[in-house]
Parts: structure tokens; C-alpha cells; sequence
């Protein structure tokens, strides 16, 4: 008789038996010294910043930002990836909900997702500090490969954004993951082994469950981000919620409801906000007028642009890219 292979053991216990907040405290055995590894972090940022509002470092899929002092609302589309601020705060909001995350909170995000953010923490002595790590979905899926004890256990959708709580082995592994700036040379070798390591810690947490969602095919919540590249790509053309629901595999119905589930919107609302941001951002950085813009991210009506434009913005285009060219407001980072 053939016998099974051993369990891979903590304490005792194989790693089926260990439930998410068994491994995270063998994982984390140090969370009294999460401040004081976050403090040496942001003093890390602080030099790395100075002078700077955005600085996109040499590690692939690595940026770090700074505020000296809060902002107003801003304009921002995340990509899949995870935030860290180790100094400050910063809010989120998308859809009706709201995130907040800062030292003691990192915020996932693993689909792309049209936000509003604004900084809520920071001043030229204190700045808000952070950091953003794109998120790879052929890692993560290599992982869980290689790790099984993170297949989900339900086959349901839930937020893609998200907050979990900051731990020393994660700080630790930001902390290296930058350093390598100091030593360009181990970029290519050690990069991706502390990629894996940040992946890691980040299935192993409470949040995990939603990340292995989004990566592994055949979940609900993995149809959704593929009708969310398509929405993406395609934004400036007419939605067509059944043949995009038809596309990906579900109902109409069913589509509806797993598209809010993820993204805190419908599916037309979540091309809106596409449509007004990048609609905004051309005001801004190529200078059109508002009826020219509306056109070309798939307005018909310039009337209705201004409508829903100021019901987003809180303001007409026209003032809005004013404001926005005096500094009153801006895109965040």
C-alpha cells in the first residue's frame, strides 16, 4: 500500500487542520514590534522621497508616494496591487463605500477599480509616506499551486478592495523589497523572491481568501474581473450587459449581482466613472474643452456629461479643471 505523503506540520498540526488565524500567528510572532518596524520603514520612505510627490522606484512594479499635507478628493483608477501608507493616512472611497488604511492597515485592491482618494493624515513635518506593489495574478496562481492549503473554500464573490492589518514579516519584506534600490545589482534575482514572499503573506492573511478568488479560473469573482478588462479596454464603446454577461459565462441577472458584489457598482456605473475620469484627465493634460472630451471617451450628449460629470466631481467640468490647475485639487498617487 502506497502511503500518503506527510503533512506539511505547525505546531503539530498540518496545514489543512490550520485555520487563517492559526497561521497567521505562527506567521506573525513579533505583532508588539509592528510600530517600531513601521517607523523604521517610513523613516526609509522619508529620505527616499524628499522633493517628491510620486516616485516610481527601480523594482519592477514598485512606487512610493508623499504628502506633506491633506488633500481633497482626487481621481485615481487602481490597478491590482497593495498599499501600504507607514506614516499618514489615506481614504478611499468607490461606489458608497469607504476604505481607510495607514500604519496599522494595508489596503489590496485585485481588480482594477475607478476611486476617488484623498490624503487625510500629513503635514511637512509628519508626512503621509506609502508605498504601492502591483499585484501579479501568474505569481499568485503559482503560489496557490504550490501552496494548496489557499483554495478558497466558498466559490462567492466579495469586495476586491479591501483593508487587512500591517505585520512585521509583511513590513520586513517591504523594508527588503526597497533596499534592493541600494544594490541595483540583486534586483534580478532577489525582486522576485521577495515578490513572492510579500504574495505570500498576503494569502496567508484574513484577506487572502478574496485574492485566491480573483486569480483561480472558474470562480465567480475571476468571470468578473475578465468582464472588467473588457469594460476597461472597451470603455468608450456602448455596454452591452448581455452579450458581456453571455461573454463571460452567467446570466444577466447573475452578472449583476457578482459586478456590485465586487466592485460596489453596476456594471454601466462602473464605465461611467471610467469614462468621467479619463474624460477629466484629457481636460487637464491635453487641454480640451468639455463638449471634445465627452465625445471621445463615448459621450452623445455634452449635456449629459456635464450632468453626471458634476454629480461625480461635485462641480461642472469647466470649474473643476480651473480648480484643478490651481492646485485646489488634483490626481493623487
Amino acid at each position: 500500500m502506497e502511503s500518503s505523503p506527510p503533512d506539511r506540520r505547525i505546531r503539530g498540526m498540518s496545514f489543512r487542520e490550520v485555520s487563517v488565524e492559526n497561521r497567521l500567528s505562527v506567521l506573525d510572532r513579533t505583532g508588539n514590534r509592528t510600530e517600531n518596524r513601521s517607523s523604521v520603514l517610513a523613516r526609509n520612505l522619508d529620505r527616499r522621497t524628499v522633493g517628491m510627490k510620486k516616485k516610481e522606484t527601480i523594482i519592477p512594479g514598485l512606487s512610493l508616494f508623499r504628502r506633506e499635507t491633506p488633500t481633497g478628493l482626487s481621481s485615481l483608477s487602481y490597478e491590482p496591487c497593495v498599499c501600504l501608507v507607514v506614516q499618514g493616512a489615506k481614504r478611499v472611497f468607490f461606489g458608497k463605500e469607504t476604505c481607510q488604511y495607514d500604519a496599522e492597515n494595508y489596503l489590496m485592491t485585485s481588480v482594477h477599480l475607478p476611486t476617488m482618494v484623498q490624503v487625510v493624515l500629513a503635514s511637512r513635518e509628519k508626512p503621509c509616506l506609502g508605498l504601492r506593489l502591483t499585484l501579479d495574478k501568474k505569481e499568485i496562481v503559482s503560489l496557490i499551486a504550490d501552496t494548496p492549503f489557499f483554495l478558497p473554500r466558498r466559490k462567492t464573490s466579495e469586495r476586491a478592495m479591501v483593508t487587512g492589518k500591517v505585520t512585521p514579516p509583511l513590513i520586513s519584506a517591504f523594508q527588503r523589497l526597497i533596499d534592493l534600490e541600494d544594490t541595483p545589482e540583486d534586483i534580478p534575482v532577489l525582486a522576485p523572491l521577495i515578490r513572492r514572499e510579500i504574495f505570500y503573506r498576503l494569502l496567508a492573511d484574513e484577506q487572502g481568501e478574496r485574492l485566491c478568488r480573483i486569480a483561480l479560473e472558474g470562480t465567480p469573482a475571476h468571470q468578473i474581473a475578465r468582464a472588467i478588462d473588457w469594460i476597461r479596454e472597451n470603455y468608450t464603446r456602448p455596454l452591452r450587459i448581455d452579450v458581456l454577461a453571455d461573454q463571460i459565462g452567467m446570466s444577466r441577472s447573475t452578472f449583476h449581482h457578482h459586478f456590485r458584489s465586487v466592485t460596489a457598482l453596476s456594471p454601466l456605473q462602473f464605465q461611467k466613472h471610467l469614462r468621467l475620469q479619463e474624460a477629466r484627465r484629457r481636460m487637464l493634460a491635453e487641454r480640451l474643452d468639455a463638449a471634445t472630451a465627452a465625445f471621445e471617451v463615448g459621450y452623445e450628449s455634452p449635456s449629459q456629461f456635464s450632468r453626471e460629470y458634476r454629480k461625480l466631481f461635485g462641480v461642472p467640468p469647466k470649474k473643476d479643471i480651473s480648480l484643478l490647475r490651481q492646485g485646489s485639487a488634483g490626481f493623487s498617487s
